[in-house]
């Protein structure tokens, strides 16, 4: 069984960086694409990066510059290095891995499982 369990979140201030992980379990790490989406109050779950199993990755505009993403595959851990938050990056954010039977991202692929989420707060 599928399992990710993201953390790292908090609250930080304008221009600040936070890094979020996601610990994954239950299947063949290493094959899957995994990505991280954010999800606001009042919008819809959006794609923020990709990382394929070959290690390319690929970023939403708005982020694209101040987030890196990065996998551990040796520790079936998934990261998000966030830099020059700004408050528009407040959302609750989701580690999620692909499956073919899941939601279509544009850009960034399918995903179908998911973590429970990590809260990010930025404010000015």
């Amino acid at each position: 069984q599928v399992q990710l369990v993201e953390s790292g979140g908090g609250s930080v201030q304008s221009g600040g960086s936070l890094r979020l992980s996601c610990a994954a379990s239950g299947y063949t790490y290493s094959s899957y694409r995994m990505g991280w989406f954010r999800q606001a109050p009042g919008k819809e779950r959006e794609g923020v990066a990709a990382i394929f199993s070959d290690g390319n990755p690929t970023y939403a505009r708005s982020v694209k510059g101040r987030f890196s993403i990065s996998r551990d595959n040796a520790n079936n851990t998934l990261y998000l290095l966030m830099n020059s938050l700004k408050p528009e990056d407040t959302a609750m954010y989701y580690c999620a891995a692909g499956e073919r039977s899941g939601t279509f991202y544009p850009g960034f692929g399918t995903f179908g499982y998911w973590g429970q989420g990590t809260q990010v707060t930025v404010s000015s």
